[in-house]
């Protein structure tokens, strides 16, 4: 495996560790497709899958997928038999079986809330899982796996994230509960209280001791008349 590829990879997943949490064992759903293009280029999904993911990985498919490698005969008989050693996720499809592609895309509705990763080979499968953020895409060239770069609609949903506009339900519960935790949250009924401003002195007091001063120092012009009067007789 090429240094320069290994690089690449631990970049992109670390990028879904951190923004999307992702966590070993990766879990990553195959359809035919891949499982074709890796038999045709013998490539040992199991053995060389964790090494390039850099952790351990759980190999999955689901019903729908070996049905339809069933229905398509002996063309495809080595992907069926791949697709059978891989662990098969329950999908909604028990009664009535769909398309491979249909039923990965159903596995990774609600935001993908199994942290899914998606292998294959379809390109229209691939177009429809880059329209959801927070999916990793695996495909084969010639006869090496490829960890796809994050699609534009991943890197905005970070972008949102870290502007705050838009966090997941996941998300807002763990910090509600980390807010109740360190008792940061308010009980309801609870009132802010009013904080006391520090005013300035009171004008009109001010006016008032102006004006009990002048009175004191003023006399009535009588009185002092009478004062005069009564030193001239003395």
């Amino acid at each position: 495996m090429g240094v320069t590829r290994q690089k690449h990879a631990k970049k992109i997943m670390g990028f879904y560790k951190h923004n999307f949490q992702f966590r070993e064992p990766f879990q990553v759903l195959l359809d035919g497709t891949f499982c074709q293009a890796a038999l045709r280029n013998k490539i040992q999904i199991r053995e060389q899958l964790p090494g390039y993911l850099g952790g351990a990985a759980q190999l999955c498919t689901t019903r729908c997928v070996i049905k339809e490698l069933e229905s398509l005969g002996k063309a495809l008989y080595g992907a069926k038999l791949i697709a059978q050693r891989f662990q098969v996720r329950s999908c909604s499809h028990h009664k009535n079986p769909v398309s491979g592609s249909t039923c990965l895309l159903s596995m990774i509705e609600d935001g993908n809330p199994h942290h899914f990763f998606i292998a294959t080979q379809d390109q229209e499968l691939s177009n429809k899982v880059k329209r959801k953020p927070g999916i990793p895409l695996l495909f084969i060239i010639q006869n090496t796996m490829v960890l796809d770069k994050p699609s534009p609609k991943s890197l905005a949903f970070v972008q949102k994230l870290q502007t705050n506009q838009l966090v997941p339900e996941y998300q807002k519960q763990s910090i509600v509960e980390l807010k109740e935790k360190e008792g940061l949250v308010k009980q309801e009924g609870e009132k802010r209280r009013k904080r006391k401003r520090a005013g300035g002195p009171n004008p009109l007091s001010c006016l008032k001791k102006k004006k009990k001063k002048t009175q004191e120092g003023q006399e009535p012009s009588a009185e002092k008349k009478k004062r005069r009067k009564r030193i001239r007789n003395r």
